[in-house]
């Protein structure tokens, strides 16, 4: 049996194919929390600020993003669009291309606003959270809204909202098994491409799991630590 694998993962190449899909997801996995976070720190601030329409706007989308299931979004966004763009690139002679191109970025876009709408009420939450008390003694050194907002506020959110931050992105690195179904070969797609031509499922599944499991298991670590050193400083209670 040990001799069978050593073919099917060595020989006939199969573990530099779940490497790659592995690079895939986690490619996809952190531009999706990155444009989803940087996408979110306005929304959310608007949110908190409680702008009439635009507030209402961000909490409907927020609400709306977080209460379908996300293959549900994935569909929505790629067969929502592909003929147009599909249209579009074939008039300036791009067909090939665009056909290339649109799953993955369609894919990242759908991850990003996943990602976005738990990361606004996130940080929301830790801009509400943000100690009052601060905020008074910012004010009674006589800095301006705007300085003690960018110098104070939001860095003491962003320290707060870390843990949120890892739980988004935990969650976000298991959601890239989703844009499979628009043609990417990220790893869920590559484990069942795999578990379907040499018919041993379970081998491939059991080792896309512990390939998620070490990623995930790498990134709490990595929250760890940056939690510990963004917490320097501040008492825990």
């Amino acid at each position: 049996m040990l001799n069978d694998i050593w073919v099917l993962m060595v020989e006939k190449g199969w573990t530099l194919a779940l490497l790659r899909g592995a690079g895939v997801t986690i490619l996809i996995g952190v531009l999706g929390v990155v444009i989803g976070l940087a996408s979110a720190i306005p929304l959310a601030i608007l949110r908190w600020r409680r702008l009439p329409v635009l507030s209402q706007l961000v909490d409907a989308y927020s609400i709306v993003i977080r209460g379908v299931p996300g293959l549900l979004v994935i569909y929505l966004l790629f067969f929502g669009s592909v003929d147009w763009v599909q249209k579009i690139a074939s008039a300036f002679g791009y067909a090939d291309s665009a056909e290339n191109a649109y799953p993955f970025i369609v894919g990242i876009i759908a991850i990003a606003a996943i990602s976005c709408a738990y990361s606004v009420e996130v940080i929301r939450g830790a801009l509400q959270a943000v100690p009052v008390g601060l905020l008074e003694a910012a004010r009674s050194l006589s800095l301006s809204p705007r300085l003690t907002f960018f110098r104070v506020t939001l860095p003491l959110a962003l320290r707060l909202a870390l843990g949120g931050i890892n739980n988004v992105w935990q969650m976000t690195i298991k959601d890239t098994s989703l844009v499979s179904v628009v043609g990417m070969q990220e790893l869920m797609r590559t484990a069942a491409v795999a578990a379907g031509i040499t018919r041993s499922p379970l081998l491939f599944y059991c080792l896309a799991a512990a390939m998620f499991f070490a990623m995930t298991a790498v990134s709490q670590i990595l929250f760890n630590r940056a939690e510990k050193y963004f917490n320097r400083g501040f008492s825990r209670r």
